[in-house]
């Protein structure tokens, strides 16, 4: 069975002056797994930045009511992204396989 993580973040870590970078600030706001094909749950009022994992090759959109297809945005197999998302807005994430 294929799979898809998520991460959700609500804000970037403050780093030092001397520091470049945006990391995502932990501990995370919420971590599931998405069978594909299938769509996450709504992501958390705070979240501003989700962080998605597939182990296998697939096709991702964001929305309110996404239903992704292999023309949406793709990911390899093993494939970590980082995507922000609006704060408050009750989106969801899409995946369906994508060879």
């Amino acid at each position: 069975m294929a799979t898809l993580y998520v991460t959700e973040y609500g804000t970037i870590a403050g780093l030092p002056a001397t520091a470049n970078g945006q990391v995502p600030l932990e501990p995370p706001l919420a971590d599931y797994i998405v069978t594909i094909p299938g769509t996450s749950p709504a992501f958390q009022p705070t979240t501003r930045m989700v962080r998605l994992n597939c182990d296998a090759v697939c096709s991702v959109l964001f929305g309110q009511a996404p239903s992704a297809s292999t023309s949406n945005g793709r990911l390899a197999a093993n494939q970590t992204e980082f995507r922000g998302v609006p704060e408050g807005m009750a989106f969801k994430v899409s995946v369906v396989a994508n060879v």
